[in-house]
């Protein structure tokens, strides 16, 4: 039970394997002052500790059969369905007031199970995961959400020197985060949810500040994959009124095979909730990859900048960037809400345009013509002749969606 205006932070994990490090996690939340509700998802062994939440209780959530787990199922199964159980039980304590932070330890199954329930719960609620699986697998773990990872150094094998220093901060972290005053209400008007990239950075620059005047607050996503689906799915979690959609980059990736892209729903969230949106090519004539050596050789011979040691940038050609504006209009004329297509006409990103690095007029031409081929439904389409950067294109972008949105909104 919680002490009396103390916040409670769910311990989740295996108490059959992780019993010990959860025990000291606890400790150490007890001396800073905060209440834990200890939440055993094991499947298999018997706890090595009385969890507030036992494992029968969370296997009950989603109707997991424990009992088939204990007798042999296969193991990938077992750990996904008391995964998908978590999840389900975090949720419910936190509608019950019961969880006000979550904090986790572990090697892959803990991360796998404790992550699950993490990403389960609402943008802003403290999430750390101790964890052994903090490098290449992380994005895996995290998806789009707001987890915290932290490399437990020593694998997660019983509390000694060096992880008892890592949980120790690892505690200090949460009892932080759940015992930080509250952020003041909100005064920012109606919220915009924006795209850029380093090369549409002045675009967004200037529409951004065209639309703060107008008294909307405006949140940027950065367009490398996850900055996407991010952001399409805080636009279905109900957190925007409109779209500025400046960088759509992350469809060439998809189309040709680069590094960020953000998978088949981008695009479409916008669209499907009716919400008004502005949308451009910023940035469609780039395909990204890391270092040089990671590009595929199927690309040699092609035209690439090099943005930084870990960044190759490839230009796309005249079938690719057909493709790729085919694709976008094939998306944006599904669209329920009030859509404009603006078109840069002079170049979609800062490294294309007249006299650029990949300056292809072939390319660009393909681009708009894929667009206005597929392009349909109430979709209206502005062809301005400005490169994407120019003062007056950002200007159009915002102009038009407050236009949508009602105007001045102060």
């Amino acid at each position: 039970m919680s002490s009396a205006g103390a916040p409670t932070v769910v311990l989740l994990g295996t108490l059959d394997t992780k019993a010990e490090e959860l025990s000291y996690l606890r400790e150490r939340l007890r001396i800073a002052g905060v209440d834990t509700l200890l939440v055993d998802a094991g499947i298999v062994g018997p706890p090595g500790l009385a969890a507030d939440v036992e494992r029968e209780e969370v296997a009950a959530a989603t109707g997991f059969d424990l009992a088939a787990a204990g007798a042999g199922e296969e193991r990938g199964a077992a750990v996904a369905a008391m995964a998908e159980a978590a999840a389900a039980a975090v949720r419910r304590l936190r509608t019950e007031g019961r969880c006000d932070g979550i904090l986790g330890v572990g090697g892959g199954t803990n991360t796998t199970i404790a992550t699950a329930a993490m990403r389960a719960l609402p943008f802003g609620l403290p999430k750390l995961m101790v964890t052994t699986q903090s490098g290449e697998a992380a994005a895996a773990f995290v998806g789009t959400s707001d987890i915290v990872l932290m490399p437990s150094v020593a694998d997660v094998a019983g509390v000694n020197v060096i992880l008892a220093r890592v949980l120790a901060n690892a505690a200090g972290a949460m009892a932080g985060m759940v015992g930080a005053p509250p952020l003041p209400s909100a005064s920012g008007g109606p919220r915009i949810a924006a795209t850029m990239f380093g090369v549409t950075t002045p675009c967004v620059a200037v529409a951004r500040e065209a639309l703060v005047s107008r008294g909307y607050e405006v949140v940027a996503f950065h367009a490398t994959g996850t900055g996407g689906r991010a952001m399409e799915g805080l636009l279905r979690d109900g957190f925007f009124t409109g779209v500025l959609d400046a960088t759509t980059t992350e469809l060439a990736d998809e189309v040709v095979g680069g590094t960020l892209a953000a998978g088949p729903d981008r695009l479409r969230a916008a669209g499907a909730l009716g919400l008004p949106q502005v949308v451009s090519l910023g940035a469609l004539d780039i395909v990204n990859f890391g270092a040089p050596e990671t590009v595929p050789a199927r690309f040699a011979g092609r035209t690439f900048s090099a943005h930084n040691p870990q960044a190759t940038l490839m230009r796309t050609d005249a079938a690719e960037s057909e493709a790729i504006g085919a694709e976008l209009g094939r998306r944006l004329s599904a669209a329920r809400g009030p859509t404009a297509v603006f078109v840069p006409l002079r170049g979609v990103s800062a490294l294309s345009g007249a006299g650029r690095v990949f300056d292809d007029a072939e390319a660009d031409a393909a681009l708009f013509g894929g667009l206005r081929r597929t392009l349909g439904g109430e979709a209206e389409l502005h062809e301005i002749d400005a490169h994407v950067n120019d003062p007056e294109f950002g200007l159009a972008m915002a102009g038009r969606l407050a236009d949508y949105l009602g105007g001045d909104e102060r």
